[in-house]
């Protein structure tokens, strides 16, 4: 069984459970004011592995189920071992979190759940590699080059986030974008160069 079937699974399980299940939530989601014992830092992973509602839960799974394979080819590709996808969707979701949990340790009504920082940095793995494919958005009929969707992507949560405003963690979004990014090119510095010239001579 692949990883990506492997963490739909856990999540999709571990959410629905949740949704008629408060404790279960309250046990796993990122609360940083309870976080103040070391013991509670699991929440910065384990947050990743619950949803608000089912819309949270299907769009985030979509989104991953049909990017990640692709990053699981591309690691075998550059000769990498498979548990490298594993490593990086989990870092993932812990580093897309810690921003939230520092700047709300003092905010007792601050919660925050989901895998979207996870699943950005997944995302943004493939952009590495192919900057001019195609991304399909939902009601848009023609794919957008991911190199000018991720542009635009990280302006609009850096603004969202900025703003403060609404439910959402713009902020996991962003860190988690910029992360995906990162760690393809530490683990494949050799591949830089062909990024950059792939950005310089756009083709659709």
């Amino acid at each position: 069984m692949s990883y990506t079937i492997l963490i739909l699974i856990i999540t999709a399980v571990i959410s629905i459970a949740g949704f008629s299940n408060e404790q279960i939530i309250n046990k796993l989601i990122l609360w940083p004011r309870k976080m103040d014992n070391p013991a509670e830092y699991y929440r910065l992973l384990t947050s990743g592995f619950i949803h608000n509602d089912w819309n949270h839960l299907i769009f985030n799974m979509i989104t991953f189920y049909f990017i990640a394979p692709s990053v699981e080819f591309l690691i075998a590709m550059i000769g990498k071992p498979s548990e490298l996808f594993l490593m990086l969707y989990l870092s993932a979701i812990v580093l897309a979190s810690l921003p939230s949990f520092l700047k709300n340790r003092n905010n007792s009504y601050y919660r925050s759940l989901g895998a979207s920082g996870g699943v950005a940095a997944i995302l943004f793995f493939t952009i590495y590699y192919s900057p001019w494919s195609k991304i399909q958005i939902l009601f848009i009929p023609i794919g957008i080059p991911s190199i000018l969707f991720g542009v635009l992507y990280l302006a609009y949560e850096a603004y969202m986030a900025k703003r403060g405003a609404g439910n959402v963690n713009h902020n996991a979004h962003f860190v988690g974008s910029v992360y995906g990014l990162l760690f393809a090119l530490v683990v494949d510095p050799t591949h830089g160069m062909s990024f950059i010239n792939a950005i310089m001579n756009p083709h659709y």
